[in-house]
């Protein structure tokens, strides 16, 4: 199975619907297929300048070593040179939580969603709504 354009724009609007419902502050949000190449995104009104590319970092760091960036950040916390030189390396890793590996219904991963504009919690949550919204999985295999 590979990633929709329809379940990509629907990850994005699912998640910009959940960032509006809790008062987020303007978000970037890219959805990657599992070569990392853009299905869609969108950077929403008055968004800082950095935010797409952060955005775009955090879903392809998510897909490039496997793990959402939540869990990344908490394995670069122990292993900081590594992580260090694998963003300097690829130039495409962010280390903050907003970086969702999306699965299908067996558990490959078919892309990644990236968001960024708000705390990481909150830009993970609304990661996640939007996956969930469009019936695909999040995380470990579901």
């Amino acid at each position: 199975m590979s990633l929709t354009l329809i379940q990509a724009r629907t990850i994005i609007d699912a998640a910009l619907e959940k960032a509006r419902i809790e008062g987020a502050q303007p978000l970037a949000v890219v959805v990657l297929d599992a070569g990392a190449h853009p299905v869609a995104a969108v950077r929403e009104d008055d968004a800082s300048l950095f935010r797409f590319d952060i955005a775009k970092a955090k879903a392809s760091g998510a897909l490039g070593m496997g793990a959402d960036t939540r869990v990344l950040a908490v394995r670069a916390a122990s292993n900081p040179v590594f992580f260090q030189s694998v963003a300097a390396a690829t130039g495409r890793l962010a280390l903050s939580p907003g970086g969702v590996l999306i699965r299908e219904m067996e558990g490959a991963v078919i892309g990644a969603v990236g968001i960024s504009g708000d705390t990481g919690d909150c830009d993970e949550a609304c990661a996640i709504a939007g996956i969930l919204a469009a019936g695909l999985f999040h995380g470990d295999k579901p």
